[in-house]
């Protein structure tokens, strides 16, 4: 192992509540059910199109993204997406610094999705 990579992952924040989920798998568990769905794009980018009956909590929002999520049921998985995957990671990473319990993430945000 690296030292990069030594270094890197002892930053990562429990990882094991945060899993990346490919297109396929992601389908599966959001379609037609009843979960915690969250959009971290922009309103813009929301309005130009997104999955379901996803909220959409703008991630550059700050304390107002933090507030929104008090709302969420903690012990409930949460499943996050953006465009390309790179915000909703590091959502993913406050979400579980804030105390949720499962993240699921979007691999290649809604980019990905057909």
């Amino acid at each position: 192992m690296s030292f990069l990579s030594t270094i890197f992952k002892s930053k990562s924040v429990d990882s094991d509540k945060i899993e990346i989920l490919d297109t396929r798998s992601y389908k599966e568990a959001v379609v037609g059910k009843n979960v915690q769905l969250v959009d971290v794009r922009t309103q813009r980018e929301f309005r130009s199109g997104h999955i379901g009956k996803a909220a959409n909590i703008d991630f550059f929002k700050g304390g107002s993204f933090e507030k929104a999520f008090e709302k969420f049921d903690k012990q409930k998985p949460v499943y996050l997406y953006c465009r390309s995957g790179n915000r909703s990671q590091k959502a993913a990473r406050k979400l579980v610094a804030m105390g949720f319990e499962k993240v699921y993430d979007l691999k290649g945000g809604i980019l990905q999705w057909e």
